[in-house]
């Protein structure tokens, strides 16, 4: 083999390494989605993608690796274009954007709702991850209420701290009520607390 054909290669086999990771990341969601952190083996992801145990591991070398990479996943999908759209529109425009655009991904909130429950535990895999993403979620829902009060949307008098802490202790319970009945109308739960900060401009 020439020099040429061996860099080809490799360059070849480190192209794949992304999709890879991706598509095992994608069957981990699936299982920790259904079974949980406990109950999901690296086994059944493996074989969900008919892949050997060895393989995965070389992606991950454990499982705690991979429920990381799951939850950043997860993230990601969930947030889109939130940021922009609240400093455009407003909070609210912000959240019942996500709130309609989430109906059609059920299987990621399951997912969060899911490992939230078994990570709320100190010490547990993934606790630190929802620790730290719950403090930056108040924090970037807190500076993005100021704003709402700095453009007129919101009251000053209220308390843009204690509205994000609202709003996502709403948000999660609302949607976990969606996850078990469908029938939750979470758009109309949610505009009613926004209807609610928003009186008395």
């Amino acid at each position: 083999m020439s020099v040429t054909s061996a860099t080809s290669a490799k360059r070849g086999a480190y192209a794949k390494t992304p999709a890879r990771k991706a598509q095992i990341v994608e069957a981990a969601a699936s299982v920790f989605s259904t079974r949980g952190y406990n109950g999901g083996s690296l086994r059944e992801i493996a074989s969900q993608l008919d892949v050997g145990l060895t393989s995965l591991v070389h992606h991950f070398p454990s499982k705690t690796d991979l429920l990381e990479a799951v939850l950043v996943y997860a993230d990601e999908k969930y947030i889109g274009e939130f940021d922009m759209i609240a400093h455009d529109s407003g909070m609210r425009a912000a959240v019942l954007d996500l709130v309609e655009r989430n109906f059609g991904h059920p299987e990621l909130l399951r997912l969060l709702a899911v490992l939230g429950t078994e990570c709320s535990s100190p010490g547990y895999p993934g606790n630190q991850w929802f620790v730290d993403r719950y403090s930056r979620l108040r924090e970037e829902y807190r500076a993005r209420f100021e704003h709402d009060q700095a453009v007129g949307r919101i009251p000053a008098r209220r308390d843009p701290a204690v509205l994000a802490t609202m709003l996502i202790g709403l948000w999660d319970g609302v949607q976990l009520q969606w996850l078990i009945d469908p029938g939750v109308d979470m758009v109309a739960t949610i505009g009613a607390f926004f209807d609610e900060i928003e009186a008395s401009r």
